[in-house]
C-alpha cells in the first residue's frame, strides 16, 4: 500500500493532525461536533472526567468520560468547508497509521453526532424544540468534489426536490444522504424527525434580505412546501449534509441533533436560546452515554 504524501496528510511536530492538532490516541470513537468553539465547554462540563484538552484556531477538542463512556467534543466552526477539514482529519486519526502514513487494514467506524442550532421551516416545529435529522440535503457544492454514487432512495429525494423547487443548476445541484438509522432510533418522539437542508451561507442562501436582492426569491416557502412520500423538510442550517455525505462515504455513523432557535414560517426567535441549547445537550448526552 502506497504512503500518503506529507503534503496530503500534514502531521505537526507533536504528532497531531494539521488543523485539529489532535493525536490519534486523544480522540474517542464517539465524537460530538459543535459549530461554536464556546459550546465545547458547555458539553464537556457534563463529563465526569476530562483527560485531554486542545485548542488550535477555531478547533477546540475535549475528550473525557461520562461514566465508562469515552466521548470527545470537537468544535468545527461554521459551514461545509470547515466540515470537510474536520471529518477528513477525524477519519485520518482513526484510520491512517501516522507512523507509516498508510491506511490501516482494519477500518474503524466513528459515531459522529452534531449538536447544533437551526431554523425551523414548519409551523408545527416551534422555537426551543429539537430535531433529529433523517437526511441531509445539501445546497452547498462540497460533495460534488468527491466521487460517489447515491443510493436510489437518496437520489429520488434529490430529484423530487429539484423538480418541486425549480432551483436552477447555476445556484446549486442538490444532493441527499441519509443519516444513521442506528443513532436516530435512540432518540424518541420528543425529537422531531425530517430532512435538514444545508445552505452554504446564512443570509442570501437562507433567504434573508438585507441590502441585496435574491436570485431565488420564494425559496423558503418552497422548502416548507416540499413533500416526497413521507418526507418533508423540517429545518435548515450549514453543516448537516456535509457531515452525512462524508461520513457515509467513509463508513461512519452520523446524526445531526439541532435545537430550533428560529421559526422562519412565523418569524420568531427563541427568547432564551442558551437555555434551549443546554437542555438539548443534557438530553442528547443522556442518550449517547447510555449506549
Amino acid at each position: 500500500m502506497s504512503k500518503i504524501a506529507e503534503s496530503e496528510l500534514i502531521i505537526n511536530k507533536r504528532g497531531g493532525v494539521y488543523h485539529l492538532d489532535i493525536r490519534p490516541e486523544e480522540i474517542a470513537e464517539t465524537i460530538i461536533l459543535v459549530g461554536d468553539p464556546g459550546r465545547v465547554e458547555k458539553v464537556s462540563k457534563h463529563f465526569d472526567k476530562i483527560e485531554h484538552r486542545c485548542s488550535h484556531r477555531e478547533f477546540i477538542t475535549h475528550t473525557g468520560y461520562i461514566g465508562s463512556k469515552r466521548i470527545s467534543v470537537v468544535s468545527t466552526g461554521i459551514g461545509p468547508d470547515n466540515i470537510d477539514i474536520v471529518i477528513n482529519e477525524l477519519d485520518a486519526l482513526a484510520n491512517i497509521n501516522f507512523d507509516t502514513r498508510e491506511i490501516k487494514d482494519n477500518i474503524s467506524k466513528l459515531n459522529l453526532v452534531r449538536f447544533g442550532t437551526s431554523g425551523s421551516l414548519q409551523l408545527d416545529i416551534p422555537v426551543d424544540s429539537f430535531v433529529a435529522s433523517s437526511h441531509g440535503l445539501g445546497l452547498d457544492n462540497l460533495m460534488n468534489y468527491y466521487d460517489y454514487l447515491s443510493t436510489d432512495a437518496d437520489q429520488k429525494i434529490a430529484t423530487a426536490f429539484a423538480e418541486q423547487t425549480g432551483l436552477r443548476k447555476e445556484v446549486a445541484i442538490p444532493y441527499v444522504f441519509e443519516g444513521s438509522n442506528m443513532l436516530i432510533n435512540k432518540f424518541g418522539s420528543e425529537f422531531h424527525k425530517g430532512i435538514t437542508v444545508t445552505c452554504p451561507g446564512f443570509f442570501g442562501p437562507q433567504g434573508r434580505v438585507l441590502r441585496l436582492p435574491l436570485s431565488s426569491p420564494g425559496l423558503i416557502n418552497k422548502l416548507t412546501d416540499f413533500k416526497y412520500l413521507n418526507h418533508r423538510i423540517t429545518n435548515f442550517e450549514m453543516e448537516t449534509s456535509a457531515i452525512y455525505g462524508l461520513g457515509k462515504l467513509m463508513g461512519h455513523e452520523c446524526l445531526s441533533i439541532n435545537v430550533i432557535i428560529a421559526n422562519r414560517v412565523v418569524q420568531q426567535f427563541s427568547k432564551d436560546s442558551d437555555a434551549s441549547v443546554e437542555k438539548m445537550i443534557k438530553k442528547a448526552l443522556e442518550v449517547l452515554s447510555a449506549s
